[in-house]
């Protein structure tokens, strides 16, 4: 999910050393929101993520395919990376007014939206100011072999992620298919998801994936043929 870019031993503040960390976010996508398609917030032609990729520095980038999922990756400084997670998620939240309350898959690179009883309202401060906001919700594509780490001795770590960002955070159980990857489900207003991605990486930077790791790609069938440890091809029909 990320690595290091120059040199081990790299001295410095901590602000230095985590922006010579080339940080790689793989997110799912779900839907038919596209970079070129959809209407909801990816723009006309890709508007809406070419801004993105202008404005955060990251490299963004959407795998292609006709089915329904697709990965969406995005690659940069940790800074460019978190900056472009934040443009999405609030661009996530300013388009959701339209279709408030809307269960659909919806929103720029298929960042699914949800809508959750005020008592789950995880943007609510004590003063109530946030009660009433949607929340986004992420699914990002973490190898497994990382989720152990994520989650902590008995739940512990998931739990202190959950408690001082105010996010809801849930590993699945399961292996995405055809993989060694788990999907981590993130909701919350945006600034809750902002804190708690930059934690989630924070924890995966210091437990790199231990063995191989296959990466989950939407719709590979059975036919697919692995070339490596870390590469996966699949065999599909032209289309």
């Amino acid at each position: 999910m990320a690595s290091p870019d120059g040199a081990s031993g790299i001295s410095g503040s901590p602000e230095e050393t985590e922006l010579s960390i080339t940080l790689t976010l793989r997110m799912l996508m779900h839907g038919k929101v596209m970079a070129g398609g959809g209407r909801c917030c990816s723009g006309g032609k890709g508007e809406t993520v070419k801004r993105i990729r202008e404005q955060s520095s990251a490299r963004i980038t959407i795998s292609e395919g006709s089915c329904p999922e697709r990965i969406t990756t995005i690659t940069g400084s940790t800074d460019a990376v978190f900056r472009a997670v934040s443009m999405i998620a609030f661009k996530l939240e300013e388009v959701r007014s339209p279709h408030a309350g809307c269960p659909h898959t919806c929103g720029l690179l298929g960042v699914r939206r949800c809508i959750l009883p005020p008592s789950q309202d995880l943007g609510a401060g004590s003063d109530g100011a946030a009660a009433g906001r949607a929340p986004v919700t992420l699914r990002l594509v973490i190898p497994a072999s990382q989720c152990g780490s994520l989650i902590g001795k008995a739940g512990a770590k998931i739990r202190e992620i959950r408690e001082s960002t105010g996010a809801q955070v849930q590993v699945a159980g399961d292996l995405l298919p055809n993989s060694t990857e788990r999907a981590v489900t993130v909701s919350g207003v945006p600034d809750t998801i902002i804190q708690c991605v930059r934690q989630i990486c924070a924890v995966i930077l210091e437990s790199p994936p231990k063995g191989a790791t296959i990466p989950y790609h939407p719709g590979l069938s059975l036919g697919t043929i692995l070339l490596s440890a870390n590469q996966v091809r699949g065999c599909s029909p032209p289309g």
